[in-house]
């Protein structure tokens, strides 16, 4: 009982919280179990002067299997910022649409899983561009997806000697790999 009751003050905590912080400087609580949707309130949020700030997936008290993202507001703040999310199960498709994001000049943020629509875990990449750069760092991007962690040791090091930055990792089971590490690395373009 006493934890149901933290819990539901925590959500009404974080309600108040939400609905304060989107007139006033602060931050800002969104939260959604479709990618789509969360990158359209994220864009929404960035028009509103706010930034991405920190991501988790999970479940939820009462939205179930949900992608959280807080977004944080300076006092200075304009729009200025666009956001892009990336899901899925499969490295290769993550690598295509995160080297897509990369040439169009979208910068890693973070990552998290969380379970999709179709029962399965995915890997949620959450990449941002600076719209007020004229002319924004490209970056190319590797994603290592492995089950063993002497095997991702190997690709780490082969990666950095290349000049890859290691920038996240997730561990989650997946639709298709099973269990598997998951590392994204980054070089600028040249």
């Amino acid at each position: 009982m006493r934890t149901a009751i933290s819990a539901f003050v925590l959500v009404l905590s974080i309600s108040v919280s939400t609905a304060a912080a989107q007139d006033t400087t602060g931050l800002r609580v969104l939260a959604a179990n479709k990618t789509s949707t969360m990158q359209k309130e994220m864009n929404e949020a960035a028009e509103a002067g706010f930034r991405f700030a920190g991501v988790m997936g999970g479940d939820t008290a009462f939205g179930g299997s949900e992608v959280v993202v807080i977004m944080s507001r300076p006092s200075n703040a304009g729009a200025r910022y666009a956001y892009r999310l990336l899901a899925t199960s499969k490295t290769s498709t993550m690598q295509k649409e995160m080297q897509e994001a990369g040439d169009a000049g979208y910068e890693y943020k973070g990552q998290t899983v969380f379970k999709s629509t179709f029962g399965g875990k995915e890997v949620v990449v959450i990449l941002e561009r600076d719209n007020e750069v004229k002319t924004t760092d490209k970056f190319e991007y590797r994603l290592m997806a492995t089950k063993k962690t002497s095997t991702l040791q190997k690709e780490l090091a082969e990666a950095g000697e290349a000049g890859y930055q290691f920038v996240g990792m997730t561990v989650a089971d997946t639709l298709v790999g099973g269990d598997e590490v998951v590392a994204i690395l980054r070089r600028k373009q040249k």
